[in-house]
């Protein structure tokens, strides 16, 4: 009796460790999407996209303009912008591509296409990330015929909600670029040097996303970009916008945006109101 009630003693202890095992065992990263094992599932963060099993899409399409015809001169300005991206729980996949183009006359102002796609990975500490992404610009207000940057770096959520982020990064990019220089002090006044480089710029971003009672969303972007070696050749763009729900899909949308570009000693400035289709 006693050999029986010892073995079922250190069974009976056997399985309460082998049951505990897996807690003591943990070495899941805090920023890894939660289990079973470790989170209970009622205190799952609900309210953030990025700790959800749920993929969420997002697609927002929008065009605006303004006309200006007199008997002596005439003005135009449009502005096409398209967004879209996919968000789970560990990746968040984005595509935004924008159109400007207008006239002053005979004189072309604006004929500005600007394309970028980039990936953000939740895979470390919560809120922390990384990014990588890869733009194409082409601007004859910025005087840019082709410029590609490509690069990668971290990023910090210094809030994660559904209805509320704002977003720090900075990292490094790699750009080429093929440029009309205007040079002044020429014998016939500006004399145009074409400017064909590479190099690396430090590139900070903050972004900031609001919605407002599911009907008003506010949004802003600021990037400043220098090269590594010359704080004096700067990117700088800063881009908002707020938009009011008619329909579900529907909203009346009022965007502006700053372009400086130091390189070619130029920049631009533009707000336009208008429809946008999202989804």
């Amino acid at each position: 009796m006693k050999t029986l009630l010892r073995s079922l003693y250190g069974l009976s202890i056997f399985a309460v460790l082998f049951s505990g095992a897996p807690a003591f065992g943990q070495t899941m990263d805090p920023g890894s999407p939660p289990s079973t094992d470790s989170v209970p599932p009622h205190k799952s963060n609900t309210d953030s996209t990025h700790h959800t099993d749920t993929a969420h899409y997002h697609f927002a399409l929008s065009a605006a303009g303004t006309l200006n015809n007199t008997n002596s001169f005439q003005s135009n300005v449009w502005n096409t912008a398209l967004k879209a991206s996919l968000a789970q729980k560990s990746a968040t996949f984005n595509f935004n591509s924008s159109w400007i183009y207008g006239h002053q006359g005979n004189l072309l102002t604006n004929n500005d296409f600007s394309s970028t796609a980039d990936v953000d990975l939740y895979k470390t500490l919560r809120h922390f990330y990384y990014w990588g992404l890869a733009t194409y610009n082409t601007s004859v207000s910025l005087l840019i015929n082709h410029q590609l940057q490509t690069g990668l770096g971290p990023g910090y959520n210094i809030i994660d909600k559904k209805k509320a982020v704002l977003i720090v990064s900075d990292g490094i990019l790699f750009e080429k670029g093929d440029l009309y220089d205007s040079l002044y002090g020429g014998a016939n006044g500006n004399v145009y040097q074409r400017d064909r480089y590479q190099a690396f710029r430090n590139s900070f971003r903050l972004l900031g996303h609001f919605v407002i009672d599911d009907r008003i969303t506010l949004d802003g972007t600021w990037y400043w970009q220098h090269v590594l070696n010359n704080w004096d050749d700067y990117i700088l763009k800063l881009s908002g916008g707020v938009s009011l729900k008619l329909y579900k899909w529907l909203s009346f949308s009022v965007m502006g945006t700053f372009n400086k570009f130091t390189r070619t000693r130029s920049k631009n400035s533009l707000v336009t109101f208008g429809l946008m289709i999202q989804e």
